[in-house]
């Protein structure tokens, strides 16, 4: 009898650890997204782009706003399936907070080619504050549904419960980071990485660094975007509002855990962040009293500072070595 107890203890004990680690695969796709998109903007430009989370709040309010009030292009495709006429009205919003990027790049960041980025980094503050409030004007005081096809709706397997848009939010995801690496391996993608390990030798082969400069900028968007979108979805939040911009800060972790260079280590780190955040929340719940409520929001910040001590440039950050 004793020993029924304490299989089914276990048996309970083990489903409550695969809830979260589901959970937070789901967040840490979420993270991943953010930090390739920071990532992909710093080592073509070397700009430090403050102004991620706005263009991830633009892309989500954009998603409201062709899915729920425009009802497009879903008007002119009746007959298709709502999860269809849904996600193409998300593509269509990616593509815009692309073109969002683009101007950002053209008009802010592009003049200031040769200047100290420390300058370059305010003008990002300054393009954050600009995006978020015209932004936030938009959406108002309450939350904007996206008007999602999946919502709330689980899936039950055994003890396990699967939200289903953390399943599209993952299969999103793993898409994104296959075309990101068939992009790296292309022609532009080429040219890119050269021009991120060297501008002026890039140049010198025939690279159009302007050109490296735009692509970047938009595909850094477009990511920002996705991730502004599923962070936007249940059962995280109910809606784009004034708040999903800073969902960005909780991304940082991700950054210097994986290297603020690398690719890969975007990646690798968003998922740490992820899985960590939920994983350790989910077991010092019962700790509020001694730990305080939320103590899962600032295990990711705890991570960074221990991987800070450990490795100061991130798993796959390049080490810079300087001569005094």
């Amino acid at each position: 009898m004793t020993s029924g107890v304490v299989i089914a203890q276990i048996a309970t004990g083990f489903d409550k650890f695969l809830n979260a680690l589901i959970n937070g695969i789901a967040l840490g796709a979420v993270y991943a997204l953010l930090a390739l998109g920071f990532v992909l903007i710093f080592k073509a430009t070397q700009v430090i782009n403050f102004a991620h989370g706005a263009l991830a709040a633009v892309g989500a309010f954009l998603t409201a706003s062709f899915a729920t009030v425009l009802n497009f292009p879903g008007r002119f495709l009746p007959d298709m399936p709502n999860w269809a006429q849904w996600s193409l009205s998300a593509l269509f919003a990616v593509l815009a907070a692309a073109v969002v990027g683009l101007f950002v790049e053209r008009i802010f960041i592009r003049p200031m080619i040769g200047e100290p980025l420390f300058s370059v980094a305010i003008i990002t503050i300054g393009v954050d504050i600009i995006l978020r409030t015209i932004n936030d004007d938009f959406v108002g005081q309450g939350a904007r549904t996206l008007g999602d096809p999946w919502g709330i709706q689980v899936i039950g397997v055994g003890n396990l419960f699967i939200n289903q848009t953390q399943i599209v939010t993952v299969g999103a995801a793993l898409l994104c980071f296959g075309l990101i690496a068939w992009f790296l391996r292309s022609r532009m993608g080429v040219a890119m990485r050269a021009t991120a390990f060297d501008q002026e030798a890039a140049q010198a082969q025939g690279i159009n660094v302007g050109r490296v400069f735009s692509i970047s900028w938009a595909i850094g968007a477009a990511l920002a975007a996705v991730a502004g979108i599923f962070s936007s979805m249940a059962p995280r939040a109910a809606g784009v509002t004034n708040f999903t911009a800073f969902v960005v800060f909780r991304a940082f972790p991700a950054l210097i855990i994986g290297g603020l260079d690398s690719v890969i280590g975007a990646v690798v780190g968003g998922f740490l962040v992820g899985i960590g955040e939920v994983v350790i929340g989910t077991y010092t719940a019962g700790l509020s009293g001694v730990l305080g409520v939320g103590f899962g929001l600032i295990v990711p910040y705890l991570l960074m500072l221990v991987f800070l001590f450990i490795r100061p440039y991130g798993l796959f950050g390049t080490e810079e070595i300087r001569r005094v």
